[in-house]
């Protein structure tokens, strides 16, 4: 994780730095990655992979205000661009809104339905839980095409949409896009599609097991989605400029 934030970075060492008898807090941590230069800027990058304009049936959405309780009570799914030598790369993800754990992912060469029904399928095969289940996503025509809904009706989802087109109507779904790209580095231009999905498959296993969430209380998104008694913590939503980064 060369990219993780400083709060996250201190309580991954802090019991490291105790046992060394190294005297560092937050603030000093801080302090000491900026004068070395290692503080790691957010970048803001929204790049619309979604074609909501088509005929197909547009779901409502059933998320608005909801008050996030357990996991597998609400899935977020979205699709991000990732750049190769030939071009681009889409990586296909769905994410529980409880435990940032991300539940399917696929990386593909096109934005076809085919390929973001396989994100899902790998989220129906890892699901624990047999809740009333929501998922919600963008008006794109991947997630309103025939296929991808006779699947979620199969399996007793039901299917909520953003209305406005903003990504920060989807928030949580476009913070884990931004993760992956700023800490893990899909961010850079890779040589090939085998080379993206390796570093995608490394880079999810770890971000789910190892990395700890702010919003999880400092627990890693797969030890979060094991319970439900802990809340995930709310944030003032001032203004949409920092909503998305306050999420994770």
């Amino acid at each position: 994780m060369p990219r993780i934030g400083t709060r996250k970075l201190y309580h991954l060492l802090r019991e490291e730095f105790k046992r060394e008898g190294i005297s560092v807090g937050r603030d000093k941590l801080f302090t000491l990655l900026r004068q070395e230069h290692l503080l790691v800027g957010k970048r803001k990058r929204f790049t619309k992979t979604t074609n909501s304009h088509h005929w197909m049936r547009k779901h409502p959405d059933m998320v608005k205000d909801m008050t996030i309780e357990r996991p597998e009570q609400l899935w977020v799914a979205d699709i991000t661009y990732v750049a190769i030598e030939t071009g681009y790369a889409y990586l296909h993800l769905v994410t529980d809104a409880y435990s940032k754990q991300i539940m399917g992912y696929f990386v593909s060469t096109d934005l076809c339905a085919s390929s973001t029904i396989k994100a899902l399928t790998m989220a129906l095969e890892n699901r624990k839980y047999n809740n009333k289940l929501i998922h919600h996503s963008d008006r794109g025509l991947q997630y309103c095409s025939s296929g991808y809904v006779k699947i979620l009706n199969e399996n007793n989802v039901s299917i909520s949409m953003t209305q406005s087109g903003s990504p920060y109507d989807n928030a949580i779904a476009e913070r884990v896009n931004g993760i992956l790209k700023d800490e893990f580095g899909l961010d850079q231009v890779f040589k090939n599609i085998e080379q993206l999905k390796k570093q995608t498959s490394e880079s999810v296993k770890i971000y789910n097991e190892q990395r700890p969430h702010l919003s999880n209380e400092m627990f890693t998104p797969e030890k979060m989605h094991l319970q439900d008694l802990l809340k995930p913590k709310k944030w003032n939503k001032k203004s949409t400029e920092n909503l998305i980064p306050a999420l994770l």
